[in-house]
């Protein structure tokens, strides 16, 4: 089986790493993350094992007959690699294994093929193509969207399985990628603006932001009739106080990587995603504008510092 991963940073060069020993994989990256595999190698730390392996990889994508195309790029990435590998993408299986609502409808311009994905799994850097395993929360999950589970999906399933991941199939796809929605955007962005690791947001007075956050998202969940593993928002907020919260507790927030690094955040695609869809539905969602908002002042504010520096 052959296998092309896209906007491979961390994500996707762990997969494909894992990938590398039950198939054919090639993984779109960085040069300067090529260049390290093609001399010394992928190193992989942490919970999902430690291991030094060479794959294939380089900025381009070889043509060829693919079976799957993994998308791993921040979401803000999306369109733009859709568009250069428009020919490859086009007619083929396509998996979103990326963060926030909309990647799926984005590739499904560009394929009739659209397989989303979720991974709740801590990725961090040491170095260049070193990459160090930190947290699992629940195993990867994959489905057709907008919903259904077929033969395709569950080849996809053996096939990571296969590799040592934990992954499952569902019908529902879009209650696993808005469960991670929930958590995203519950946590990251207000772990940005505050500098704080995830532990410190249990604060009461942290915790009150984030309980509006969870119930105004909640209100678009149930208009567009999102199926969740959680009957009401208090149900979840326990869930996320009690479990997730504990075992994320010292970890910091990718949004406050991302604007201390002058990138662009994910912001559109958790609470500005939230707040887009509660606007379509005539529901109000002023905590959640309040934070996108807050994020794209930081965002903007780094962008002007390294402009004069």
């Amino acid at each position: 089986m052959k296998i092309l991963i896209l906007g491979a940073g961390a994500v996707g060069l762990t997969l494909a790493a894992k990938l590398s020993s039950v198939c054919d994989v090639h993984a779109v990256c960085r040069q300067r993350h090529a260049d390290r595999i093609n001399s010394e190698g992928f190193k992989m730390t942490g919970i999902w094992g430690e291991a030094s392996c060479k794959f294939s990889c380089s900025e381009d994508a070889p043509e060829d007959d693919y079976d799957y195309i993994l998308i791993s790029s921040k979401s803000t990435a999306t369109e733009s690699i859709c568009g250069q590998f428009a020919d490859i993408i086009k007619g083929r299986e396509v998996v979103s294994m990326q963060n926030g609502i909309g990647n799926e409808e984005i590739i499904a311009k560009y394929t009739d093929k659209v397989i989303g994905g979720t991974i709740i799994t801590g990725f961090e850097w040491t170095g260049d193509a070193q990459i160090h395993v930190s947290v699992e929360t629940g195993p990867m999950n994959l489905g057709r969207f907008p919903s259904g589970l077929d033969e395709s999906v569950l080849r996809l399933v053996e096939l990571i399985k296969s590799a040592g991941i934990r992954v499952s199939g569902t019908e529902n796809i879009m209650s696993s990628v808005w469960s991670k929605v929930l958590y995203n955007s519950a946590l990251n962005p207000l772990g940005a603006v505050m500098g704080v690791s995830y532990g410190k947001l249990a604060n009461s007075h942290a915790w009150s932001i984030i309980e509006n956050i969870v119930k105004e998202a909640f209100m678009v969940t149930e208009a567009e009739t999102v199926v969740l593993p959680w009957k009401a928002a208090d149900e979840y907020l326990a869930f996320l106080h009690d479990f997730q919260l504990p075992n994320t507790a010292d970890h910091h927030s990718s949004m406050y990587q991302d604007i201390s690094s002058g990138r662009k955040t994910e912001i559109d695609f958790l609470n500005g995603a939230i707040v887009s869809r509660a606007k379509e539905l005539g529901i109000d969602a002023p905590y959640n504008t309040f934070i996108s908002e807050q994020i794209r002042f930081m965002e903007a504010l780094q962008a002007e510092k390294q402009k004069h520096e």
